[in-house]
């Protein structure tokens, strides 16, 4: 089950991925990760330097935003939450899906020294083109929020025993997609202006997670437990206290 860290009352909603993803480094069949966006000559991406990490559409502390409203279960709010969060992100990608190709990202990168393999129900592991990894993340969770076994619509219908698993592991796809397009398409997110749009999704997606204990702290610093990548975006907001460790 899931539980709020701070206890109060909860509610519902969401999706949920087959198969899973386990991240290597630094490289892969491929070669290595697609460069990060543009960088500071100091090498920092310019998704962690003011004013693009500061950018937002909504100030302070986003943990009023993912509080478990009264009288609503706490699966249907999660529920609700994750289709919010997965159409939303999916929504961004498709804008600047042109620009994922084959080619640009050869690898799930997510960090200069982070890449993503996917594995199949079988359990074989795959070094996938970040759009094919894409792709499949989408394809996966829409199959999910699709099926009514998983993401019951009807008043009178349970959700099942396996639907906490099975929601943690459409988060740790959804974090690993949004690492992706920080790492790799942050210059097309900063061309169309988005980014206060994106980082406002990004925030609230980590709040959500963490309030609900859907994502490990690992999860959003990558692996080994240093922070690379969209972990030290954490790590900034924490220090600002947009978010709560």
């Amino acid at each position: 089950m899931f539980s709020s860290r701070n206890r109060n009352p909860r509610q519902r909603r969401s999706p949920t991925p087959s198969g899973g993803t386990t991240p290597r480094t630094p490289g892969g069949p491929n070669g290595p990760s697609r460069p990060a966006s543009p960088q500071t000559p100091g090498g920092k991406p310019l998704y962690l330097c003011s004013p693009f990490a500061d950018a937002a559409l909504v100030k302070g502390n986003f943990k009023t935003i993912v509080m478990l409203p009264k009288y609503v279960d706490i699966m249907e709010w999660v529920a609700v939450n994750i289709f919010d969060f997965y159409t939303n992100l999916n929504e961004f990608y498709g804008v600047i899906a042109e620009h994922c190709t084959q080619h640009s990202c050869p690898n799930m990168s997510g960090g200069p020294t982070l890449n993503y393999v996917w594995t199949h129900q079988g359990g074989k592991q795959a070094n996938l083109p970040a759009p094919t990894y894409i792709d499949y993340v989408m394809t996966s969770i829409q199959n999910l929020v699709d099926d009514e076994n998983v993401f019951p619509t009807k008043t009178n219908q349970a959700f099942h025993a396996t639907f906490p698993a099975t929601v943690r592991t459409i988060y740790r796809q959804l974090l690993r997609v949004f690492a992706h397009m920080y790492h790799a398409h942050h210059p097309q997110i900063l061309h169309l202006r988005s980014e206060p749009h994106f980082n406002s999704l990004f925030a609230h997606f980590l709040a959500f997670g963490r309030e609900y204990e859907l994502l490990d702290v690992k999860d959003i610093k990558g692996e080994p437990t240093a922070s690379v990548g969209v972990g030290l975006l954490w790590e900034r907001w924490k220090e600002k206290g947009i978010l709560e460790g």
